[in-house]
């Protein structure tokens, strides 16, 4: 372990765990719009996240001089703003501005990080539902959200012209002749890949036989598929 490494650990264990969540909120949010697939729902962090933003501060604390001394990023609550709003105390008002400035910070956050996959779902509503692998990452909501897509769409293609074709040829997921009709997303696609931290293993691109390995801070182009694995073990991110 050298230094730097020493340092990050240290960093990583002084850094609240509000802020902590904000830094993976904004990571998740990034690679997922970069990922020409659909990742892994991040359960934890997105229940931390809401659950923190609907909620009511139990013991607000007191005012200090500074309104900006007692602000905590993701405790903001929107009965916190909703009571405070129409105080006409400076200080209140002021410290009102940065809460609700917040909130919209971690709002926006989330509908971007959720548009994002429900894009994907768009794209590629059959696959997610066909392919257990894809099926898993789906979050309840996006589950029932990419079945109930599907169906609408299916009886919009009925009723409009896959009802003059014959019953055999009426499947959307039809695999005859060995041609799957599903499409799924383009995995060759190319990405920029930053490493997180050393990578043990030398990583090769499918269909070649290039390898190459990735140490802390390396940035490279490559395809998607080539660093998918050490991009969901966390080992790399997409910027």
């Amino acid at each position: 372990m050298d230094i730097d490494d020493i340092l990050a650990e240290v960093d990583s264990h002084a850094i609240p765990h509000e802020t902590q969540d904000l830094q993976e909120l904004t990571r998740a949010w990034v690679t997922e719009r970069s990922a020409p697939e659909l990742l892994p729902w991040p359960d934890a962090l997105m229940e931390r996240t809401l659950e923190r933003i609907r909620r009511q501060v139990r013991h607000p604390p007191p005012l200090a001089p500074s309104p900006l001394a007692d602000t905590e990023p993701l405790s903001i609550k929107i009965e916190l703003v909703e009571e405070q709003t129409g105080n006409t105390d400076p200080k209140a008002n002021f410290r009102l501005i940065i809460i609700q400035t917040e909130l919209e910070r971690f709002k926006y956050l989330v509908r971007s990080f959720l548009r994002a996959r429900i894009a994907k779902i768009d794209a590629h509503a059959l696959h997610h539902l066909t392919d257990p692998t894809a099926k898993a990452r789906l979050s309840p909501s996006e589950l029932q959200y990419a079945t109930a897509h599907t169906a609408l769409l299916h009886a919009h293609y009925h009723s409009s012209f896959l009802s003059q074709f014959p019953a055999s040829l009426r499947r959307m997921d039809d695999t005859a002749g060995g041609i799957s009709m599903v499409e799924g997303p383009d995995v060759d696609k190319a990405v920029f890949v930053r490493a997180l931290r050393d990578v043990d293993e030398p990583v090769y691109v499918d269909g070649t036989d290039t390898a190459f390995e990735m140490r802390r801070g390396d940035v490279v182009v490559v395809r998607w598929s080539a660093v998918r694995g050490i991009v969901m073990a966390g080992d790399a991110e997409l910027i």
